[in-house]
């Protein structure tokens, strides 16, 4: 049973391969379009928005502005309103939803919108830390007598800690741990998010064979694509004078809307919710415009460099 699916998984990626290469001169043909979460789950909270809501409407607005740069390509969206992906019941079905609409869809770009959020609460929380220390005596029992001991009491202040983390992130999915560009998502901070939306997803495994020759097909096909992708949006975000936090991959725990899309796909963390004047960026006119252009620009220099690509193959046949 296991060879016979095997058999039919690579049959299909031999046919979709052939079939993207008759199709390589329409690079963005297709592109889905996936804001994270939504209904029943709102991803990240921050002080006055969620995750849910931040990235369904930059999502519409990418569409939009997509469809105006690029009127031959089509786009799709996972959701177009407040609910889970394909009206699902829960965030685990709607994420295998999502990749099965992308791969049935001929989807040949899929980019997800998401918020990050770290730290305790949105915002800031308080906290303690000792400012001082203070001479006390105490007693402590040694053999059968009881003696007093001088110790220093530290001498904590309660004190308001600001969230400041801040900043953009594209994430690639790890098929490709080594590469120098990626970094993994090793901090020590509390990451909410997308970081909580695999929960009871099955990531690959590469002993087993089907699981291998997927990652076999993403590597050779997509891997690159999808990091040139993702290395192009966080250099319009630095240029922009926003904080580049870099293009990274999660090996532990990974992210299935990119593990299971046959087609390049980057998951885009355009800022941290719970950063108060992050919170504020991302959710104004001003800042959902300057995210969107700097999607196009990247996705601009994209089309020109695989156009470039199939227009040198061309030439040397």
């Amino acid at each position: 049973m296991r060879k016979n699916l095997l058999i039919l998984f690579i049959s299909t990626l031999c046919f979709a391969t052939s079939y993207s290469q008759e199709n390589q001169k329409k690079t963005l043909k297709t592109i889905i379009i996936d804001p994270g979460h939504g209904g029943l789950d709102p991803g990240a909270d921050g002080l006055f928005s969620t995750e849910a809501q931040v990235s369904l409407s930059v999502g519409l607005k990418l569409g939009k502005a997509i469809e105006n740069e690029f009127p031959d390509t089509k786009i799709l969206y996972t959701r177009t309103k407040d609910i889970l992906a394909g009206n699902q019941s829960n965030k685990d079905l709607a994420n295998r939803w999502r990749a099965q609409f992308a791969n049935d869809s001929g989807g040949n770009l899929f980019i997800a919108i998401h918020c990050n959020s770290a730290g305790k609460k949105p915002g800031g929380w308080y906290d303690k830390r000792v400012v001082r220390y203070e001479k006390k005596t105490r007693m402590v029992k040694k053999g059968k007598k009881k003696i007093k001991q001088t110790y220093n009491a530290p001498v904590y202040e309660t004190y308001w800690k600001e969230n400041d983390v801040q900043g953009t992130e594209t994430y690639v999915w790890a098929v490709s741990k080594n590469d120098a560009k990626i970094s993994s998502m090793t901090e020590n901070v509390n990451f909410s998010g997308e970081q909580d939306s695999t929960s009871a997803i099955a990531m690959p495994d590469p002993k087993d064979p089907v699981d291998h020759a997927r990652m076999l097909v993403y590597s050779k096909n997509y891997f690159s694509k999808s990091l040139l992708l993702a290395d192009l949006v966080q250099k319009q975000f630095a240029d922009a004078g926003r904080i580049d936090r870099g293009v990274k991959q999660r090996n532990e725990k990974g992210i299935w809307v990119l593990q299971a899309t046959g087609m390049p796909s980057i998951l885009i963390e355009i800022g941290f919710i719970s950063n108060k004047e992050e919170e504020k960026y991302i959710n104004s006119e001003e800042g959902q415009s300057q995210i969107v252009e700097n999607i196009i620009s990247a996705l601009k220099e994209y089309r020109q460099a695989q156009d470039a690509k199939t227009s040198g193959a061309d030439t040397k046949k």
